[in-house]
C-alpha cells in the first residue's frame, strides 16, 4: 500500500506567509494541505486536498481558469477574509 505524497505547496504560498509573517509546511494532518505556524507556534491547519487551490489552478489549468475560480472562491467565502487568526482567514489569503 504506497501513500499519498504530501501536498507541494507553491511558491504563491511561500510568498503569501512571508507577507503575513507565519510559516508554512506541508500538512501531517489527514486531508490537509499546509500546517500554518507564527513565532514556532503552530497555528491551524488549511486547505482540503481533495479539492485545489489558485496556485494549483494556475499550474495545472492555467491563469485565466484559476482566475475564474478564485473570483468564485472570494464570493463564496467573502466573510471569512475578514477573520483574522482563523483557518478560513489563512486559508482566504495563503491560498486564494
Amino acid at each position: 500500500m504506497s501513500r499519498k505524497r504530501p501536498y507541494e505547496i507553491k511558491q504563491y504560498t511561500y510568498d503569501k506567509a512571508d507577507k503575513y509573517d507565519v510559516f508554512v509546511q506541508p500538512s501531517h494532518k489527514k486531508n490537509y494541505k499546509v500546517d500554518v505556524f507564527k513565532d514556532g507556534h503552530y497555528i491551524c491547519s488549511i486547505g482540503d486536498v481533495r479539492y485545489s487551490d489558485y496556485p494549483t489552478y494556475i499550474k495545472e489549468k492555467g491563469l485565466d481558469y484559476a482566475e475564474k475560480r478564485r473570483k468564485l472562491y472570494h464570493i463564496r467565502h467573502h466573510k471569512e477574509a475578514n477573520s483574522y487568526g482563523t483557518p478560513g482567514w489563512y486559508s482566504y489569503h495563503l491560498l486564494w
